[in-house]
């Protein structure tokens, strides 16, 4: 007999990726991506909204909500963020709860689990970082945790070097619904250039100032133009709070602001495919996080 072809028939499905700051979500999330979608940083909080990541497995489209960190909101910004967080549950078809292996079980991961008790989704448990964790911990971390939540399968993986994710993505696709899928086979993401421009800033602020410039600072683009040889125009606003935080970005001579632009403009010419000039300037705008305008730019919501 003639062998018939089998049309196997599309899924798509969304994940939402939640767990404590710096248990690393969204290196995660651009690992399963296959490429840059969402900024990283040692510090934790670093996503402040959230970013929907797409990643394909075959005729599987993965639409993974990266979520900022749960923690214990102290200021409005704070709430926004952990706001945007419970809110990337919402309509989820499964939740990845990611937890960070070496920190450990502690406060923060209780939240978590607190907020997950009662939830009709259904979930996964995603140890992370097991390469530089304590192996002997890892099998009580994960029925401590199992004991807590009823999750559909548990995965130890280190999103940094790739250990498990290959096996964890397979299992992910499989648990999709069938249906089309929700975006072009070619978009990674939601964010749009524009935003992922202020962010890839942001990014570089946090690693090269580490502990001298917390949060005090966000970045708006406000002028985003292609030119007609095909580069891209780019003009960036730092808004910090104080005169002494501006120093701290300009550094002696404009020199730290220099460099901040310039591997900032490298990494974007690279993501983008294009050459890019990119201009920043530092603005002092005290209370900032108290501005609607400011968390409309960033993509989140006013809270009271």
């Amino acid at each position: 007999m003639p062998s018939e072809n089998i049309t196997i028939p599309p899924r798509c499905g969304v994940v939402a990726v939640l767990g404590a700051p710096n248990a690393g979500k969204s290196t995660l999330v651009n690992a399963l991506v296959g490429q840059k979608i969402a900024i990283t940083s040692p510090k934790a909080q670093t996503t402040r909204t959230r970013v929907l990541g797409v990643a394909l497995e075959g005729e599987t489209q993965i639409v993974l909500v990266d979520t900022p960190g749960i923690f214990a909101p102290k200021r409005r910004l704070d709430r926004a963020m952990v706001q945007a967080a419970w809110g990337g549950v919402q309509d989820a078809d499964l939740i990845a709860l990611v937890v960070d292996s070496k920190a450990g079980l502690g406060e923060k991961v209780e939240a978590m689990l607190a907020g997950l008790e009662g939830r009709r989704e259904p979930k996964v448990l995603i140890l992370n970082k097991v390469d530089i964790a304590d192996k002997g911990k890892l099998l009580i971390h994960a029925q401590r945790l199992n004991e807590r939540i009823a999750f559909r399968d548990t995965f130890f993986i280190s999103a940094a070097t790739g250990d498990g994710l290959a096996a964890m993505k397979t299992a992910l696709a499989r648990a999709m619904p069938e249906g089309p899928w929700h975006f072009p086979a070619d978009q990674v993401s939601s964010a749009t250039d524009r935003m992922l421009s202020a962010e890839i800033t942001r990014e570089q602020i946090y690693h090269q100032l580490h502990a001298e410039l917390p949060y005090e600072a966000a970045v708006e683009t406000e002028k985003y133009t292609e030119r007609a040889d095909g580069s891209v125009e780019i003009h960036q606003q730092i808004l910090v709070a104080k005169s002494s935080q501006r120093a701290i970005v300009l550094g002696k001579g404009g020199q730290r602001l220099k460099e901040i632009g310039s591997k900032s403009r490298a990494e974007l010419s690279t993501l983008m495919g294009c050459p890019v000039h990119l201009y920043l300037h530092v603005k002092v705008k005290e209370n900032w996080d108290e501005d609607r305008g400011v968390y409309r730019d960033i993509g989140l919501d006013w809270v009271e």
